[in-house]
């Protein structure tokens, strides 16, 4: 396992060490005591989630409040996606600042987003399968999004014609609240 800084230290891109040949590919996809030492902390994650998405669907920007905060290990099992995350927790230097990483079916990497970053990410192939571990639980309440297309944010989509649910498109205009 590879772990590559991005340009917020506390999100990681995790490349997975791939063995393959003329039958397939074999790669462990998730190490526990590997990716605790990796990021220097522990992790406890509760919950897997799977989407499946066609070309343009764009989902996010999410994260959730405190109590009940999500970190995320997302990766693209099918396809490509364009994925992003935002960091929102006010005390940090890199408060408003994102970071965007191309994962797909064929570079099998990963990316850690800690608890205080929104998170979303955008289908650029016909279609894609997302996974993704959550250390906590998803609680409707709690749940906040963020504008895909918040203007003080300026994050580089991938020029596509975007499909948004009613709640993505109804996103905070303005997050400087922040977390």
């Amino acid at each position: 396992m590879k772990i590559i800084d991005t340009a917020i230290s506390d999100v990681k891109i995790i490349e997975p060490q791939v063995f393959g040949d003329e039958r397939g590919f074999f790669y462990e996809s998730f190490n526990h005591a590997k990716f605790e030492a990796a990021i220097g902390r522990k992790v406890e994650f509760v919950q897997d989630n799977h989407s499946r998405s066609v070309k343009g669907v764009l989902r996010g920007l999410h994260y959730q409040l405190p109590p009940h905060p999500q970190g995320k290990l997302v990766r693209c099992t099918l396809g490509e996606v364009f994925d992003v995350a935002v960091d929102i927790r006010k005390s940090s230097s890199t408060f408003g600042q994102w970071v965007g990483v191309t994962l797909s079916e064929e570079n099998k990497r990963q990316l850690w987003i800690p608890e205080g970053f929104a998170h979303g990410f955008v289908v650029v192939s016909e279609v894609a399968e997302f996974l993704y571990k959550t250390t906590d639980y998803w609680f409707k309440d709690l749940e906040m999004v963020v504008a895909w297309n918040e203007e003080s944010i300026k994050i580089k989509w991938p020029d596509l014609n975007y499909i948004l649910s009613d709640k993505d498109q109804l996103g905070i205009n303005n997050y400087l609240f922040g977390y």
